[in-house]
């Protein structure tokens, strides 16, 4: 078959590189497009995975949102007609949505978190399967038209499937110009562009507090340049910012601690058996509903809260999943 999929943020490629590995191994023709937002490049490029370069992110504006997913759909329908796909995927892509729905090319659609509504009532009504983590229950996911024939859920963590042959590389610090002896912290700000997430103000605050401490080296991993520059230019001596994409799961994996906005990267440090405070300000969803009542993911409210403490040399417990069952529901969607 020829299967197309489309990324559009930063763990997309990171995601679905092991479900295109295996889909490629069975004799499958992939091609991949992506948009240009944050990392999401970088890492594709990183990891090896050609890929055609489509559009960019139309900013925190509804508006220009919009106008961004006209224009770039647009041009999806044209890969698209050139394709002549059998099968599209995606993590939570309405522009691939929506163009794969145009040319009727059965789609799929994969995510972890359920409040995104705008992007959800779009993905979710026109995909045939909708592939999620187990802790998200069918009675979350109706209000988008999702019944039991589209419900298809996977046991776990998706990080737990695509770490699953991942070991770290320990030469990430030095590259980055850590200094082992003190308390290495993997700092990741919130998705500021995202219309799910918005005000957090913790997140600040824990940057100046920790980027202040001689005991501390923080590795800021930004999403976009405007926090790039942001970081910058606060100064702290205590805080590094790459200047392009990094190996984040060997970051993490040698980290004492992470503190992190966002989701993957809370998530990420689960699986990988670090520490983890997370500083997301929006609704939770179900995953982290669960990750919190188990207590391997910490809420903070408050920034004197985190126990900056040394973490490396503990045993660490790694759950490894088969990537191959994602590559099933996937493909049972052409069926």
């Amino acid at each position: 078959m020829r299967i197309w999929f489309d990324m559009t943020a930063s763990a997309h490629p990171l995601v679905l590189r092991p479900v295109i590995e295996r889909l490629k191994a069975a004799g499958h023709e992939v091609t991949v497009t992506a948009r240009d937002y944050g990392q999401t490049l970088q890492i594709l490029d990183r990891l090896g995975l050609e890929h055609v370069a489509i559009g960019r992110h139309g900013g925190g504006s509804r508006a220009r949102k919009l106008v961004a997913l006209a224009s770039r759909t647009a041009r999806m329908r044209g890969v698209g007609r050139r394709g002549r796909f059998d099968l599209a995927v995606a993590h939570g892509s309405n522009d691939l949505a929506l163009a794969a729905a145009s040319l009727r090319v059965p789609a799929v659609n994969t995510f972890d978190y359920e409040w995104a509504s705008q992007q959800h009532h779009i993905g979710c009504r026109l995909a045939r399967r909708v592939m999620v983590p187990d802790a998200i229950g069918l009675e979350r996911l109706r209000r988008y038209g999702v019944g039991e024939r589209k419900y298809f859920t996977y046991p776990g963590l998706k990080e737990e499937y695509y770490l699953a042959d991942f070991e770290p590389d320990p030469a990430v610090l030095d590259e980055l110009g850590v200094d082992r002896e003190r308390i290495v912290v993997v700092l990741r700000p919130p998705p500021e562009v995202s219309m799910y997430h918005r005000d957090n103000t913790v997140f600040p605050r824990v940057l100046e507090a920790l980027g202040r401490r001689e005991d501390v080296h923080a590795v800021l991993i930004p999403r976009v340049e405007a926090q790039r520059a942001f970081a910058e230019g606060l100064r702290l001596p205590s805080v590094i910012v790459p200047a392009r994409a990094v190996d984040a799961q060997s970051l993490i994996a040698g980290a004492d601690l992470v503190v992190s906005a966002g989701g993957t990267m809370n998530r990420e440090a689960v699986a990988l058996g670090t520490p983890v405070y997370s500083t997301f300000s929006g609704r939770l969803g179900a995953v982290d509903e669960q990750l919190i009542a188990d207590g391997r993911l910490r809420p903070l409210r408050d920034p004197s809260a985190v126990e900056v403490a040394r973490h490396r040399g503990e045993r660490r417990v790694r759950r490894r999943r088969d990537p191959q069952l994602m590559a099933d529901i996937v493909l049972g969607a052409a069926a």
